[in-house]
């Protein structure tokens, strides 16, 4: 009977607790305030299935994202490109993605075609060019951003 009554008590605080945790937020989102935009922007270009995603500095700094460069595999004639294995994303389907930054603040889902693993990098048939910069961190949130998960 001691661990039914022990039970009850800690599902009310942690009700409780959820209950709290909304209040705790603000909707303050630091300089979008007032400005009537939001700290992310998703926008189709041409009607495509891949959006363009633009972050506010606010937005970037909090998600903490970081990018790095493509690099060559290999000699320049190999063909191989590598990117870090956190840069890879996987839809449910299976297709391989990575987020590339063709300028500050802009993010683009880009489909890669995976060759294999080695480590901590990932080496690549096709994806983006040598010297393009590629989202390493914030690439999971970028996505559910692209697809509002969690959105309103």
């Amino acid at each position: 009977m001691r661990l039914d009554r022990s039970w009850r008590i800690a599902a009310l605080l942690l009700l409780a607790a959820a209950m709290a945790v909304p209040a705790c937020t603000s909707n303050s989102t630091g300089e979008e305030s007032g400005s009537g935009e939001g700290p992310v922007s998703v926008e189709y270009p041409d009607g495509g299935d891949v959006a363009t995603i633009t972050l506010t500095e606010d937005a970037a700094r909090r998600l903490d994202v970081q990018t790095t460069a493509v690099v060559s595999a290999g000699g320049a004639d190999s063909g191989q490109t590598v990117i870090p294995y956190s840069a890879v994303l996987y839809d449910p389907s299976g297709d391989t993605w990575t987020y590339t930054s063709p300028e500050p603040l802009i993010f683009v889902r880009a489909p890669i075609d995976v060759k294999r693993i080695e480590g901590q990098s990932a080496i690549l048939v096709s994806g983006p060019p040598v010297g393009t910069e590629v989202v390493t961190v914030g690439g999971s949130e970028l996505l559910g951003s692209e697809y509002e998960v969690g959105g309103e």
